[in-house]
């Protein structure tokens, strides 16, 4: 592959993500099958178990990079948080109630951002990005998300983008690697 290689990304809701599951599910094995996440063939399955639950809640966006060929080579989704989101409840302390209060509406989840090896360092992963940004209502406040803190470029990727740790997490629950857990605020 070459630095030229085009790249195109696609926004899509909920079920249009669903019916290009096979994409996103290519991607995240390829991507997550590297240190420090090393899933396996049963962790991707899990994955996808709940891929459509996710892409069924309230405010799922989703974004799809593909070369000039079809070839999905990056994604990325997430959703609103409910007002009962658990999210919250995974850190290992606490935060002020100001910053874990959600109404629905407040915060986009940002679940997975994934680029395949030979693609990545190319702009894909922060043009996923973009279109997601971009693709939010006007009353979505921030952007929260979990990143495993040895996961190579993602940490400095997501501070670099205005991203700030406000907690650690383990969203996997006991004996599982800590994810930083990072916000981005979108009232500036």
């Amino acid at each position: 592959m070459t630095q030229q290689q085009a790249f195109e990304i696609s926004q899509m809701d909920g079920p249009t993500a669903v019916h290009a599951e096979a994409a996103f599910r290519l991607v995240y094995a390829d991507a997550f099958a590297e240190p420090p996440y090393d899933e396996t063939e049963e962790d991707v399955a899990a994955a996808f178990r709940r891929f459509p639950v996710q892409a069924a809640k309230p405010g799922f966006l989703a974004a799809l990079a593909r070369t000039e060929t079809g070839e999905p080579v990056g994604m990325a989704y997430g959703f609103a948080l409910a007002h009962d989101a658990v999210w919250w409840d995974e850190l290992t302390t606490p935060v002020p109630a100001d910053v874990r209060r959600e109404d629905g509406r407040r915060t986009f989840a940002l679940m997975e951002l994934a680029v395949r090896g030979p693609w990545r360092g190319l702009g894909i992963a922060r043009s996923l990005h973009t279109a997601l940004l971009e693709a939010l209502p006007a009353e979505r406040e921030r952007v929260l998300l979990n990143v495993h803190p040895t996961s190579g470029a993602a940490p400095a990727a997501y501070r670099a983008w205005g991203y700030r740790k406000v907690a650690e997490a383990r969203p996997l629950g006991p004996g599982t690697d800590l994810r930083d857990v990072m916000l981005l605020d979108l009232r500036r």
